[in-house]
């Protein structure tokens, strides 16, 4: 889908010096893909102030990747240097094989970006927000035109071309500039905080055209501090906090090696909450006290219900869910992903 259109491009603008039809030797085997996004000890540093301190990771081709973390955790800093917009004070970082400082035009040419505030022209009409950027990367008015109409469905705003910005919905406003970030067929998409200010609809169609970005093969980078959305969106994820990773893996992995299956939450009220602390010791693998509630880890959230209750103890609220993510940054950090 994203490819053909800039194959068609390419074609008309130049005739390519390889020989085609080439076939590789009979006994050549096919090479490991290599990273489309590789840092080592990546850092960047305000002053005293370390934002990201020392990260390392690859993101493979094709792969939905996400940066889980609180506000002020480094996400954005990262993605800026990714992009080629933030020198890194220290370490290594490579974008598809390429130093984003050095060769910042290249890899920018192969991005797209999703900026955590949308900065659409809000005096433009939404079909002119995605042509008017495609100039920006030298693309022609002849292939823009049919490519704002395709990105425009793909967006779910075909009926919404000729409207200015200024009139859409927050919802829409996001999926016009996930629509522009993809004018010029980027193999890597940044998305920073995606759904950040969205309802909860707008944020399930949003993940629906990532969905489909991703099965295209798109390789998708995501800042987020919504635990769903990490679930939802990632095959793999970075947990950031303070500028250093604290874990890595599968959001599934996660939550096997650092929770438990299910989880209990009780609420005695504020001035109560201390006191049934103690009375609880011994319930479940572990606990943890919140402002607001007490956590109850246990393999069967039900059994530690009960376990409540037979102790006398009558909760105000009570409820069981399964461990997610939030539970792993708590368990690793000792605090909540919205502190």
């Amino acid at each position: 889908m994203w490819a053909t259109g800039l194959l068609a491009y390419a074609r008309h603008a130049a005739t390519p010096d390889a020989t085609p039809n080439a076939t590789p030797a009979p006994d050549a085997t096919p090479a490991t893909p290599a990273p489309v996004i590789r840092a080592e000890n990546l850092t960047k540093h305000y002053g005293e102030v370390k934002a990201v301190d020392g990260i390392s990771f690859e993101v493979q081709p094709g792969e939905s990747f996400g940066l889980l973390g609180p506000n002020g955790a480094g996400k954005s800093t990262t993605m800026r240097m990714i992009g080629g917009t933030l020198m890194r004070t220290g370490g290594t970082l490579t974008v598809s094989g390429m130093d984003p400082e050095t060769n910042g035009p290249e890899v920018r040419a192969h991005l797209g970006v999703v900026p955590q505030q949308d900065n659409l022209d809000e005096e433009l009409r939404v079909r002119e927000n995605i042509v008017i950027y495609g100039r920006y990367f030298g693309l022609p008015y002849w292939w823009l035109r049919p490519k704002a109409e395709e990105l425009l469905k793909f967006a779910q705003l075909t009926e919404k071309a000729t409207t200015k910005v200024s009139e859409l919905s927050g919802g829409m406003k996001r999926r016009l500039t996930i629509a522009r970030g993809l004018v010029n067929e980027p193999k890597v998409l940044l998305l920073d905080e995606p759904t950040t200010g969205l309802d909860p609809q707008a944020r399930h169609i949003l993940w629906d055209r990532l969905f489909r970005l991703k099965e295209e093969g798109v390789t998708l980078i995501v800042t987020t501090h919504f635990m769903d959305e990490a679930e939802q969106l990632c095959d793999r994820l970075i947990v950031i906090d303070k500028g250093r990773i604290m874990a890595e893996g599968s959001p599934q992995a996660l939550i096997r090696q650092y929770s438990t299956r299910e989880v209990a939450e009780v609420r005695f009220g504020a001035s109560s909450n201390g006191e049934a602390v103690a009375r609880l010791e011994g319930i479940g693998v572990r606990q943890e006290v919140l402002p607001d509630r007490i956590l109850i880890y246990s393999e069967s959230g039900e059994a530690a219900l009960e376990e409540v209750h037979a102790r006398g103890l009558q909760p105000r609220t009570s409820l069981v869910r399964r461990s997610s993510l939030e539970d792993v940054f708590l368990h690793l950090t000792g605090r909540s992903l919205i502190d």
